[in-house]
């Protein structure tokens, strides 16, 4: 090949490669677009279903005024946020009193881009889903601590507190919860972990009802273990994400509202978003993790219903057990709520570690 030539090829190729890159990039952006408008109509959603289903149990209407049946009533209320002014306490460090609620914003939608809804439906299918996700759910509590630091009031500043030692207490448990989940899928991929699952409510993580499965009858051992791990999950979530009964940190019989006393308008409004939008996320990893992400609960060999339906369907699920909880189940003393945390929910998390780690090193190999 003459150096005239290879200079042309090279040139060619260099121009698909910026090609190809330019096409990744604004497919993935759209993606992320995509995933964050769908969350944002779902927060609309879900608020208004909450204070439904709050009011049913309540026995009164809720929300029924603005638009048929008030299914514009979220709308209403988000644009009266967007239109009201800022207000910045004096004293307060201005710069984290804004930046705060923006960091828990940002944390709640970026924690998104590796759960999987669907088959391929992933923005970043990485082979360490479960630790992204905890970390940045972790990262969250700082907007809660800096929001009510530097909020230059002693309610915030207590309910930040309270949040902080709270949310940590609660993410070991659920860190130790999660553990027993990877240990029988041998992968911190969430893909992976639905795949071993499969569809048929008996294979699933919760349930573990397969005498034919990967271990055999010993799955029937696996059954009492896994099904606790997934209440425990569950109520982990309700005190990780600051719901009723859990809500010690915005206590309003307490602290007014806690954290977010201070704040009003748009600052407030993406508080609150971002709290639904965390409630999203931990739905939909109890469901990928305990419930067969979006595997059918009966398996008929063919499946006419999509996917993404079953994976919707669950997460709905869980948020609906999320809003009972908070219409009945009264709010808890901050020591039972830390004692429930570290001498309960620790100890016999740490105790599931090890007998669902001894099944699968010494068990595993015996399936029959």
């Amino acid at each position: 090949m003459t150096p005239v030539m290879q200079t042309t090829t090279e040139v060619a190729l260099a121009a698909t490669d910026e090609r190809n890159w330019l096409l990744w990039t604004a497919f993935k952006t759209g993606q992320v677009l995509l995933f964050v408008l769908s969350l944002a109509l779902l927060v609309a959603a879900l608020v208004l279903a909450d204070r439904k289903i709050w009011a049913a149990v309540q026995m009164r209407r809720g929300p029924n005024v603005v638009g048929a049946f008030g299914l514009l009533q979220t709308i209403a209320d988000a644009l009266k946020f967007f239109f009201k002014e800022i207000i910045i306490p004096a004293g307060s460090d201005k710069f984290l009193f804004i930046l705060a609620p923006i960091i828990g914003l940002v944390m709640a939608f970026a924690a998104w881009a590796v759960v999987p809804v669907a088959p391929g439906w992933v923005i970043s299918d990485i082979n360490i889903g479960v630790l992204y996700v905890l970390a940045l759910s972790s990262l969250g509590v700082y907007s809660i601590i800096i929001g009510g630091w530097a909020s230059n009031s002693k309610y915030p500043f207590m309910g930040a507190l309270r949040s902080a030692a709270q949310m940590v207490s609660y993410e070991v448990s659920i860190g130790f919860i999660i553990l027993t989940v990877i240990f029988l899928s041998g992968s911190m991929n969430l893909t992976t972990i639905v795949d071993t699952q499969g569809p048929g409510i008996w294979n699933w993580n919760m349930f573990r009802l397969n005498p034919v499965g990967e271990y055999g009858i010993w799955n029937l051992l696996l059954f009492p273990i896994m099904f606790y791990m997934g209440v425990l999950f569950f109520i982990s979530a309700l005190a990780e994400t600051n719901r009723p009964p859990f809500d010690l940190p915005e206590a309003e019989s307490e602290l007014v509202a806690g954290y977010q006393v201070e704040y009003s308008s748009t600052p407030f409004l993406m508080f609150f978003f971002a709290e639904y939008v965390n409630i999203m996320l931990l739905s939909a990893m109890m469901t990928i993790l305990f419930l067969g992400g979006w595997h059918a609960p009966i398996d008929i060999g063919v499946q006419f219903i999509p996917p993404f339906f079953w994976f919707f369907a669950k997460t709905a699920f869980l948020f609906f057990m999320f809003a009972m909880v908070k219409a009945i189940v009264p709010r808890y003393r901050y020591d039972q709520l830390m004692r429930l945390g570290w001498k309960v929910f620790l100890p016999t998390a740490l105790v599931a570690v090890v007998l669902v780690s001894t099944f699968v090193v010494f068990l595993g190999d015996k399936a029959v």
